[in-house]
């Protein structure tokens, strides 16, 4: 489990696939399967060219085409990337748990195909009182080039940040003084959230292909998403250095990743 701005995580539940199953995938229409990363003697025909096809008869080597040296299929990987080949990416994946504001998941939830989420659910369990505090640091960034992060013009100082910290905490506790009001009176969960704020925490599961991921990547781990969702996906991303290395390394620069 990995710990995201103040109450926040992503944890993974499930991976599925590999990047020789994307390798497997891709060959299913030449038969050949996987062959070995790296160049080298064709492990199928042991390097001389030819296979055995009738007794004493021989016939060139299908996987090798007769060269009895192999490519590498490292370098068919960073191919099928470089030119779009997205199809192979389909075949890994991975579902995580998330637990981040309500308005990360409202960015978030604009990947749809092939995402799946099941989030939690305020009309049947209250959520936690637990809401998202920004520093003074995050409030002080400006948004270069991400117009959503741009200010009216006015130089915020760091005393009138602190102060409107303090207020946001005043709104937190009044909405959650509130929502608990509405849950003792009897007030139905579904209509007691309403005063629950987009900066409360919630969680969801998520799910989707490498194909998905590798997108979710490229728009939300990008300078101009905004900070939170960021962090979020920067996750996502060393997730899939870790389970998918040969993958990230052939995808991470143009996705937005660490290289």
């Amino acid at each position: 489990m990995v710990k995201l701005l103040d109450n926040g995580y992503l944890n993974q539940i499930d991976v599925w696939g590999s990047d020789q199953r994307i390798i497997e995938s891709a060959r299913m229409s030449t038969a050949k399967g996987f062959l070995g990363w790296e160049p080298g003697p064709c492990p199928v025909c042991e390097g001389r060219g030819s296979t055995e096809s009738m007794g004493h008869l021989f016939a060139p080597c299908l996987s090798c085409e007769g060269k009895g040296k192999i490519a590498g299929d490292a370098k068919l990987l960073k191919r099928l990337w470089d030119y779009g080949h997205s199809t192979p990416f389909e075949m890994a994946g991975l579902t995580i748990e998330v637990k981040a504001p309500i308005m990360v998941f409202r960015e978030w939830h604009r990947h749809r195909v092939p995402f799946g989420y099941s989030e939690m659910s305020a009309r049947y369990v209250p959520l936690p009182d637990e809401n998202y505090v920004p520093t003074v640091d995050r409030l002080m960034v400006r948004g270069g080039t991400n117009k959503q992060a741009q200010s009216t013009g006015t130089a915020l100082h760091d005393v009138d940040a602190i102060a409107w910290l303090a207020e946001l905490a005043d709104v937190y506790e009044h909405a959650q003084r509130v929502y608990k009001l509405g849950l003792g009176m009897g007030v139905p969960k579904e209509l007691a959230r309403l005063p629950v704020p987009v900066g409360r925490y919630s969680a969801m599961r998520a799910t989707s292909n490498l194909r998905g991921w590798l997108g979710f990547c490229k728009l939300r781990a990008a300078e101009t998403a905004q900070y939170e969702i960021r962090v979020y996906a920067h996750a996502v991303g060393d997730l899939i250095r870790e389970l998918f290395p040969r993958t990230y390394e052939v995808a991470a620069a143009s996705v937005g990743l660490a290289t």
